[in-house]
């Protein structure tokens, strides 16, 4: 029997490493990292659920979506570990884990969208509305290509036929949603740019909550925009290529770059670091300084 053919005999079923017979993945996955990235992200759930609860910021729901859907792809990849053929088990990871950071980046979206709120509309070119709808409408796009193209290839493996195709589609996914976020990332830096011109940041009701926020979210982007670079490289190498078949790069530039990106918002939580309403008041309703001054006056008179 023919390696393709063993292989193929090997993919509904729960079978050990065979010597000589390539997995989907170009090795066996690791049960610990496994084991590890499914507690970190689980426990990254369990504390945004409860922040949320908690503080009632129900937005914040697209964190512990995101930390769920990473905790079945990593769960998927446990499984590989001890099936290392199966192809239910490839198929669980690599949907899951190519969808999971779209709800992080939808979070992003609605945080950056409160800051233009709280700021004034003059801190951004775009409207906060419109960043939720034209970034999560191209994240949508990217995901129903990536799809379609992960679908194709792998009917192609499974069939013997060229992954060329499909491969070709998923990498037109990727580097669509690699734009997407570049374009972001431009009008990030754009809002932070015109903050700090206007000084805006510097108002003593924002500055010790909405900054440390502020940095959480550029922090989260860059990490994100990392993976995007690491997977777009890696599909453009194609199945065989060095980083899809070599996991330390997976678990370093996939993995460690998710967990970071979700679990800066547990400790600097929107629901506690986002500036009050009295506080937004204030900023945006500011006592004149020649009226603060009569007022003291009065108070001294009486």
């Amino acid at each position: 029997m023919t390696d393709a053919a063993t292989t193929e005999s090997l993919l509904d079923t729960c079978h050990a490493l065979v010597p000589g017979v390539k997995t989907s993945y170009g090795y066996k996955p690791s049960v610990a990292a496994g084991i590890i990235f499914c507690a970190l992200f689980g426990l990254s759930m369990i504390a945004h659920t409860v922040q949320l609860v908690w503080k009632r910021n129900w937005w914040c729901v697209v964190f512990s979506i995101g930390c769920l859907v990473e905790v079945l792809g990593w769960a998927g990849r446990t499984w590989s570990s001890q099936c290392p053929y199966m192809s239910t088990a490839f198929l669980m990871q690599i949907s899951t884990l190519i969808i999971a950071p779209t709800f992080f980046t939808a979070g992003i979206y609605v945080l950056l969208g409160r800051f233009i709120k709280i700021l004034g509309r003059d801190s951004s070119f775009l409207s906060p509305a419109l960043y939720l709808w034209i970034f999560c409408t191209c994240d949508i796009i990217s995901l129903v290509v990536q799809a379609i193209g992960g679908g194709m290839a792998s009917s192609e493996s499974n069939n013997g036929d060229d992954t060329a195709p499909g491969t070709n589609v998923m990498v037109a996914g990727i580097i669509f949603q690699l734009v997407s976020i570049t374009v972001f990332m431009v009008c990030a830096a754009d809002f932070v740019r015109r903050t700090m011109r206007r000084g805006l940041l510097q108002n003593n009701a924002l500055k010790g909550t909405m900054v440390p926020l502020l940095y959480a979210m550029v922090f989260s982007v860059v990490c994100i925009y990392i993976r995007s670079i690491y997977r777009t490289i890696e599909l453009l190498q194609g199945w065989d290529g060095y980083l899809i078949t070599t996991e330390r790069f997976f678990i370093a530039l996939d993995g460690v770059m998710m967990v970071l990106a979700v679990a800066i918002f547990n400790f600097i939580h929107p629901g506690w670091f986002m500036p009050s309403a009295e506080a937004t008041t204030s900023f945006k309703n500011p006592v004149p300084k020649t009226r603060a001054a009569d007022s003291e006056f009065e108070l001294v008179q009486v």
